[in-house]
């Protein structure tokens, strides 16, 4: 007996991996990873409310369980985004 071919994914973000550190996301095709240290937000998480994520446009995620909501630009150069203003 062989499997199916897997079919499309349905969603355009997922996450794929979470561990002490951080998460990764598969991002239409691919993996970021927000580490902890930079992204606060997800540390004291539930797994439910971490893999509960948007993707409301090209460049901007949404999880509607935290109110948590950021352009990807901001998890691909982490250091153009601090967490403190100036």
């Amino acid at each position: 007996m062989r499997s199916g071919q897997l079919g499309k994914s349905i969603s355009a973000v997922e996450v794929t991996n979470v561990s002490q550190h951080g998460f990764w996301l598969l991002l239409e095709g691919r993996e970021l990873f927000l580490p902890f240290e930079q992204f606060p937000w997800f540390r004291d998480v539930s797994i439910g409310q971490l893999l509960n994520v948007h993707l409301l446009n090209p460049r901007h995620l949404y999880w509607p369980e935290l109110d948590v909501d950021l352009v990807v630009e901001s998890i691909e150069h982490p250091e153009r985004y601090p967490l403190i203003s100036k």
